[in-house]
């Protein structure tokens, strides 16, 4: 009972993340059709392919006791072969200094990679430590992933905050808008009444007021 409740619950994790993995198709679809990437950010889908790498390593005989863990390994390695599809995709589209970021963010996905495979085979030697550190590492990356699409409204964290001062010192001073459009009728009355006295010399002979 216990085996097929795990089998049951491991299909439906998989199912889960397939569909997770599957969703940028649409996004790309539009992409191709348009031949443009316009303000799509790869991040997302570089993290994706990163957490994609991590779980795949995590699921082999190197770090997992035999093939305890295989769905974790098929459904990875799928995602690995959308993720590589989704990002080359992006870079075959967009601009070139778009196009220079995302080669760039692959550096460093392609150097945590290869340092967690060497440590995992090389320094620790027993499936329990392997299995905490790179699980450790695909948890960060998986944390990362979900919250990536964040990048995208980033810019509003600071707008809103600013449209809303605007909007409450407009409220505030709304009421004072004649307030220097009467101050300034004042000083017109006061300039005019200044120059009455001069208009009343009259062939140099200064009049009463």
């Amino acid at each position: 009972m216990g085996g097929m409740l795990h089998a049951t619950v491991g299909i439906m994790g998989n199912a889960a993340s397939l569909l997770l993995y599957a969703a940028p198709i649409l996004t790309f679809k539009r992409v191709i059709k348009k031949r443009s990437t316009e303000e799509f950010s790869c991040v997302p889908y570089i993290i994706a392919f990163l957490n994609c790498l991590l779980y795949t390593w995590y699921g082999l005989p190197v770090v997992s006791r035999g093939f305890e863990n295989f769905p974790v390994i098929t459904i990875n390695a799928i995602g690995i072969v959308l993720e590589t599809s989704f990002i080359f995709t992006y870079i075959w589209f967009a601009l070139p200094e778009r196009k220079k970021t995302a080669i760039l963010m692959m550096v460093p996905v392609t150097v945590l990679f290869t340092m967690t495979v060497f440590v995992s085979s090389f320094l620790l030697h027993d499936h329990r430590h392997r299995k905490v550190f790179v699980g450790t590492i695909g948890l960060v990356a998986s944390i990362s992933m979900y919250s990536s699409p964040l990048i995208a409204v980033a810019p509003n964290f600071l707008g809103s905050p600013v449209g809303l001062l605007q909007l409450i010192l407009y409220f505030i001073y709304r009421k004072n808008k004649a307030a220097p459009e009467e101050l300034h009728e004042i000083d017109l009355n006061k300039n005019d009444l200044k120059t009455v006295p001069k208009q009343q010399e009259v062939n140099g002979r200064k009049l009463d007021a």
